[in-house]
């Protein structure tokens, strides 16, 4: 691998001015090669918001409770709640599909649920923008229920990313294994693999970086804390790389489940060229947005704030880093693929 080509890409990147800080750590998966850049008091043990990458842990815990037997992806979602949570969330053309949700529907983005932060009429990402709220798990049902799913589950031949799949996946781990997220994650993840500075927040005590929105610092407390099972898990990049390699390589769970995993569908426009499997993001680098220039695939996932962890298995290599920019949400995706294509 040319390093000089990566250093040039982290260069040009940190140049821009929405960059005000920005950690980048690229390791083949035994570690012989490793190379960490940082800029702007960034380090690799800083703490970093994994923001939607925090999916990965939630797909986690779903693949564990399913080699354990405590749960199938066929299971129906409205068997973990009683009748009146979910009931009216997923009504289209007339047709009411709350009941035929499943699991996997939530895991592959592909129960045509609206996507309440970007969505909801009273806009909430704008209202997170000016100031700090908690949106508990009924709120975001209710906002959810406000608005129009965009397909019948399981139908279109693609899939409409929403955090609600996820902070449902969630309230399900919670009701499997009668503890809180916090403490499944801890138990599943985090001692296996010795993460000690990765963790959910739930208390005021516990440390939420900033995040940059244009020039602008702001602290989003309250809100990271709700995020919970769709994005609000704290870690680092050198811890991040651990868990990554994990991920893909088997020490989670049984790998051969990524054949079932890995049945991508497009997003919607807006989040073009990702694709979606089972629990994890897949970017094809051959494509339009590459100017087919670039061979194989990202896997992996990244966060609106910047945040981002893929695994390259044409070079059986693992990016993770993050570039701290809530305002272009393109920002990690697109630094991933220009590295990506510049590794030959």
């Amino acid at each position: 691998m040319e390093t000089k080509k990566v250093v040039k890409i982290f260069n040009r990147t940190i140049k821009s001015k929405q960059i005000h800080e920005c950690v980048l750590f690229v390791e083949n998966m035994n570690g012989d090669f490793s190379y960490k850049y940082e800029y702007g008091g960034k380090n690799i043990d800083s703490p970093l918001l994994m923001a939607s990458i925090t999916k990965l842990f939630t797909t986690t815990c779903i693949l564990i409770l399913r080699e354990q037997g405590k749960l199938s992806l066929d299971d129906k979602v409205t068997s973990f709640f009683d009748n009146r949570t979910l009931s009216g969330i997923h009504e289209y053309k007339g047709q009411e599909y709350s009941s035929k949700l499943t699991i996997s529907n939530l895991l592959f983005q592909t129960s045509g649920l609206p996507d309440a932060y970007e969505e909801s009429k009273n806009n909430l990402k704008k209202r997170v923008l000016h100031e700090d709220v908690h949106i508990n798990f009924d709120e975001m049902i209710t906002l959810t229920k406000q608005l129009k799913p965009h397909f019948a589950p399981d139908t279109m031949k693609r899939a409409h990313y929403a955090d609600v799949n996820f902070n449902i996946l969630g309230e399900i781990i919670e009701t499997i294994t009668n503890s809180s997220l916090e403490d499944v994650y801890k138990s599943l993840i985090y001692k296996p693999l010795g993460l000690v500075k990765t963790y959910l927040p739930k208390s005021e005590h516990d440390f939420i970086p900033s995040i940059y929105y244009k020039e602008n610092a702001i602290s989003r407390p309250k809100f990271i804390k709700s995020c919970r099972a769709s994005g609000g898990g704290i870690s680092t990049a050198r811890e991040l790389m651990i868990f990554i390699k994990a991920f893909f390589g088997g020490k989670l769970f049984k790998k051969d489940v990524f054949h079932q995993l890995g049945k991508y569908n497009k997003l919607q426009t807006s989040m073009c060229p990702i694709q979606y499997g089972g629990g994890y993001m897949r970017i094809p680098l051959n494509g339009l947005s590459t100017l087919f220039m670039g061979n194989g695939e990202l896997i992996g996932h990244s966060g609106s704030t910047g945040s981002f962890a893929f695994y390259f298995p044409d070079k059986s290599l693992f990016l993770v880093g993050d570039v701290n920019q809530l305002a272009n949400p393109a920002l990690p995706i697109r630094l991933a693929m220009r590295l990506a294509i510049s590794i030959k």
